[in-house]
């Protein structure tokens, strides 16, 4: 995975972003596999078929760059450094390194490195996530049977 510059869009960015994800979000066809998008430049215009899933996506990205946050697109199954798969995690190489090391998260070797799948972190943060909600959920209950105003 190449690393990216990671910079904010500017707020001119951001406001044509909104626009561009309302403006394709109100002509895609749900029901269909493919759409047809024309395309004008200065030199003319052309037609491109594009699966509505790709479009989907794109008005995903388009929201996301007009609320003024960075994008980063990783596929599925690529292969990521421990340093890349920390900065998904948003935590220090060296905690990836003991989350590895404990069994938190999977990972191989290639040579001397270890390799993380994308699949494997989603799958830790899914995880990490219902266990947040387990507690949140345990809390709640505590409070409602101390009767700590929660009615």
């Amino acid at each position: 995975m190449n690393r990216l510059q990671e910079t904010l869009p500017s707020a001119e960015e951001a406001t044509l972003a909104k626009l561009c994800s309302q403006e394709l979000s109100a002509i895609i066809e749900t029901r269909a596999e493919t759409q047809t998008l024309s395309i004008s430049d200065p030199k003319g215009g052309r037609s491109v078929n594009i699966p509505v899933s790709a479009l989907r996506l794109l008005v995903d990205v388009l929201t996301e760059l007009g609320e003024g946050n960075t994008v980063r697109l990783v596929p599925v199954h690529a292969e990521l450094t421990t340093q890349e798969a920390a900065d998904l995690l948003n935590v220090s190489r060296p905690t990836l390194i003991k989350l590895l090391d404990e069994g938190a998260i999977p990972y191989h070797r290639a040579g001397n490195r270890r390799k993380v799948k994308f699949a494997d972190l989603r799958v830790y943060q899914e995880r990490l996530e219902q266990e947040r909600l387990a507690a949140l959920a345990e809390l709640s209950a505590l409070d409602q049977a101390l009767g700590l105003g929660y009615e």
